[in-house]
């Protein structure tokens, strides 16, 4: 079984540019394509004209979720995992973005995880607040970060936990702390 740290923001809520960084491809000074997203290396950030251009495509305000929207969320992400048969520690769902750790059988690929909760979170907000206009509730892909060990996959969990701002955390018996 293999451990991942997922996480995926809301539509809006968090676009190429943003002064507090991202994730997205972006033409470098050699003009090329080029996407910074390995681990534990520089980010980009802080790019105005980019953030601005992005915000000006938007279909709609940036979606942000409610207690609600949360507790709906948690509850279709567990019920996903159990009928997956996925491991799930720990998830956090905050106002513009959610974490997940979660594990499943090694030949499933991260990008399936994610896919899963995104599409079956979408259909459980759909129903009952409406599909958004902009047609979807999250931002394209998302964060994918191996846990290789047991130490990462504990400090993904206390991670998760330790939100800041977090409308709903859920974390399984077996890694709560006393």
């Amino acid at each position: 079984m293999r451990f991942w740290l997922l996480t995926s923001t809301t539509y809006g809520s968090w676009l190429p540019g943003d002064r507090r960084g991202f994730v997205s491809r972006i033409t470098d000074a050699t003009g090329d394509r080029v996407i910074h997203n390995v681990p534990s290396t520089p980010y980009d950030a802080d790019m105005p004209r980019l953030e601005s251009a992005a915000r000006k495509l938007l279909k709609c305000p940036p979606i942000r979720l409610r207690l609600e929207h949360a507790e709906a969320l948690r509850d279709q992400f567990l019920e996903t995992a159990s009928v997956r048969c996925w491991r799930l520690p720990a998830i956090a769902i905050m106002s513009n973005h959610f974490h997940v750790v979660v594990g499943a059988a090694d030949a499933t690929e991260p990008e399936k995880l994610l896919g899963d909760l995104k599409s079956y979170g979408s259909r459980i907000l759909s129903r009952g607040w409406g599909k958004p206009a902009s047609d979807t509730w999250w931002t394209s892909s998302g964060s994918k970060r191996h846990l290789n060990d047991e130490a990462s996959i504990l400090a993904a969990v206390r991670y998760v936990e330790r939100q800041e701002f977090p409308l709903v955390v859920w974390v399984s018996p077996e890694f709560r702390t006393v």
